[in-house]
């Protein structure tokens, strides 16, 4: 599957969009049963067609009706174009023209018009005429250039015209663009028996695949991708643009709403506040003044927000400014993405614009010439921007990749990359190696969350095992090498041989297991060279607490059955020493009879010094290895 679009319908109540989706489609979009049986669309309905050129595309029928603006602007943020649908009878109503307002502000990348039900119209003058009407009402607007096709849904005229347009149309448009960071809008959230909880959306901006972890940001609950399909197709993967339902295990329906998104862990950070440009339509029906309330929508989430108005006091219908948002709930964003604004009493489109944005530090001081150069800058999409939102998208990588993979020139690119590095905006990992500052946050509190999570549950090791905190993180041996070093260089890690730690832990018996500690000892003093066997230790005072033991130094092990304290292995290895360093050579029997102990012992012991490199093996006889 190399891509995927999806299309939108947008119109006044009642003018047919359902039903030409219905005789499109063969799928009447319409699934609540109110609906069918007020034959109005209420929530978001979706369907899939197959184009003559073979693409096949998935659609979002939107309600008309005023009462339900705000579930139609769920559905059309994530579109590749629009289908503006006039009925031939009644022509530009008040729904259409603030539908097209929204398409406009959204800039759909394209569309076409479709005047329905001109079955019901015999005089060609009047389909003319409607005609004239409607390009008036689209001057200035993104589809001021639009095609329009004249259809039947009843007597099916017209719609292979329609679907030849629409191939026409989005043929020469690009492919959503896959820039490994992905985001999925959720418009639906059910369950589905032997399944359990499903989402939809349109995909963005990346690609997800069987087995993907995820999290669902705003609320951070973190599950696994169980299955995928596109168009009720299975698929191993789903593509940026494509209609996607995903089967996530691990989090529940019931924890999930419309508005979140689902995106790969760490990649995004869910914000409060976000400076962006507006454009208060010119059919405001009055000026916007600072401190108004409003609600934002964007993706498919909306939330009430407080404006605040920078470098004005108010703003005439017709005109731009910029905007500080500051929102009730958390959303997610990035830089250009779009939105609406809505006077939450009484209900009003008021305008829109992009995201220039989405993490500001702070509020700013409403007529700072400063703030409003920087948003100036920000808004032209300065190489600083451009070469931070490619490293978003890559997260941990070499510079030479960054700059190839952000199209700046290398020299540009190089100065851009100093001045984030500066700034923090960019991390160093290592000398060749860097990270966006949320990416590297991110990573950095999973390791430490991993590491802690050890300690609690194994209080009594030293830490965890370097090669099994790699294979939780998921990172390539030289990524995870970098990101180990460079945490244990900032004071937050430390390493112990093979395993890593948190500097503040520490291996601590109970009272309970000191007490069976100590018994043991006195066991081990008594016969130094013949002590109580691994097995014999474990019943006495536990695996945890021997490995704790051996960990620490204690006691040395070595064989699978044999542990000295250390201090009585030291005694015995300079013994061993002395004895081949004054005649040559030692045999199992010699150092059996010099410790007065069993075979098994003093062979556990030759086999270790041989093993460590003491010693070396002669036949029957043991040297020191040169």
């Amino acid at each position: 599957m190399n891509r995927m679009r999806v299309i939108g319908t947008a119109g006044h109540v009642d003018h047919g969009k359902s039903t030409l989706i219905a005789a499109l489609t063969g799928t009447h979009p319409d699934r609540l049963k109110e609906e069918q049986a007020r034959e109005m669309t209420i929530e978001l309905g979706f369907g899939w067609l197959t184009l003559p050129d073979g693409e096949e595309i998935g659609i979002v029928d939107v309600p008309g009706h005023r009462d339900f603006i705000e579930n139609m602007l769920a559905g059309v943020g994530g579109i590749d174009a629009a289908l503006l649908v006039i009925a031939a009878d009644e022509g530009v109503m008040p729904q259409t023209k603030e539908h097209l307002a929204i398409l406009d502000l959204l800039q759909i990348p394209t569309g076409l018009i479709v005047l329905t039900k001109t079955d019901l119209i015999t005089d060609n003058d009047w389909l003319d005429l409607m005609e004239a009407d409607v390009r008036t009402a689209v001057r200035h607007t993104i589809l001021q250039d639009a095609p329009i096709v004249r259809v039947s849904a009843r007597t099916r005229s017209g719609l292979d015209k329609l679907t030849a347009t629409l191939a026409d149309i989005l043929r020469d448009k690009p492919a959503r663009l896959d820039l490994g960071r992905p985001r999925l809008p959720i418009d639906r959230v059910f369950s589905m028996e032997g399944f359990g909880t499903v989402v939809t959306g349109t995909l963005t901006d990346g690609h997800f695949a069987l087995g993907d972890e995820i999290e669902i940001l705003p609320s951070g609950l973190r599950g696994r991708v169980r299955g995928l399909q596109t168009h009720k197709k299975k698929e191993e993967s789903a593509v940026p643009g494509s209609r996607t339902a995903v089967n996530i295990s691990g989090v529940a329906a019931e924890q999930i709403q419309r508005g979140e998104v689902l995106t790969h862990p760490g990649q995004y950070r869910a914000t409060r506040r976000v400076d962006a440009r507006l454009r208060l339509l010119k059919d405001a029906t009055s000026p916007l003044k600072h401190s108004s309330e409003v609600k934002i929508f964007i993706g498919t989430s909306e939330t009430v927000a407080a404006l605040r108005l920078l470098g004005a006091e108010e703003l005439s219908p017709g005109e731009e400014g910029w905007i500080q948002l500051e929102l009730r709930n958390p959303i997610v964003a990035v830089r250009g993405d779009r939105y609406i604004l809505r006077r939450p009493s009484p209900g009003e489109t008021l305008g829109g614009g992009a995201i220039v944005d989405p993490q500001p530090a702070q509020r700013h001081k409403r007529f700072d010439e400063n703030v409003l150069k920087s948003l100036e800058s920000l808004a032209q999409g300065s190489p600083a921007d451009v070469l931070y939102e490619t490293a978003l998208s890559i997260g941990i990588s070499s510079p030479g990749e960054m700059i190839a993979r952000s199209h700046l020139e290398k020299d540009s690119a190089s100065k851009v990359m100093d001045e984030l590095l500066t700034s923090g905006r960019l991390v160093k990992i290592d000398d060749d190696l860097l990270a966006p500052l949320p990416h590297w946050n991110d990573l950095n509190q999973k390791v430490l969350q991993i590491v802690e999570n050890y300690h609690k549950n194994f209080p009594l090791r030293r830490g965890i095992p370097r090669e099994e905190l790699k294979s939780k993180l998921k990172l390539s041996p030289r990524i995870f090498n970098a990101v180990i070093t460079s945490i244990v260089n900032r004071k937050s890690l430390i390493e112990n041989g093979a395993f890593v730690a948190a500097p503040s832990h520490e291996i601590r018996f109970d009272s309970g297991q000191q007490a069976k500690v100590q018994e043991l000892m006195r066991k081990f003093a008594q016969n130094p060279f013949d002590p109580p066997t691994v097995r014999e230790c474990h019943e006495e005072i536990g695996e945890e607490v021997l490995n704790a033991l051996i960990e620490s130094n204690v006691f040395i092990a070595v064989s699978a059955d044999v542990v000295f304290r250390k201090q009585d292995y030291d005694s015995m290895t300079a013994r061993i020493r002395a004895a081949i360093e004054k005649n040559g050579r030692i045999t199992l029997a010699e150092a059996r009879d010099m410790f007065n102990t069993s075979r098994k012992y003093a062979q556990a012991l030759l086999e270790h010094l041989d093993a460590v490199g003491v010693t070396t093996r002669d036949g029957d006889v043991r040297r020191l290895r040169k």
